[in-house]
């Protein structure tokens, strides 16, 4: 099972299989509401801390995003290794023809 790890000290969240694409576009919500909070604290003045959150919260929406784009894939797809297994029985056709 795949498992992808975001967080910073304040809080961690995993973003796993199970999570629907539907929940892992909420959680981009409101990771993205909480840093346009943050922004908006920054614009009064430089603060080293809320620099630094700021920072992780991008990391954790980088995650989110790769775990949506990923999920989308598969939900279209197939899983990977399914994927991977007929790729592999088409070849062998090919050179057995």
């Amino acid at each position: 099972m795949n498992e992808f790890r975001v967080g910073n000290a304040a809080g961690m969240a995993v973003v796993s299989p199970s999570m629907t694409p539907d929940q892992i576009h909420n959680e981009i919500e409101r990771i993205s509401e909480e840093r346009q909070d943050l922004w908006h604290t920054l614009s009064g003045g430089l603060d080293p801390a809320v620099k630094e959150e700021i920072g992780e919260l991008d990391a954790r929406l980088q995650e989110l995003w790769q775990a949506l784009r990923m999920e989308k894939a598969r939900l279209r797809f197939g899983e990977r290794e399914d994927i991977v297994r007929r790729a592999r029985a088409e070849e062998r056709l090919e050179r057995a023809a």
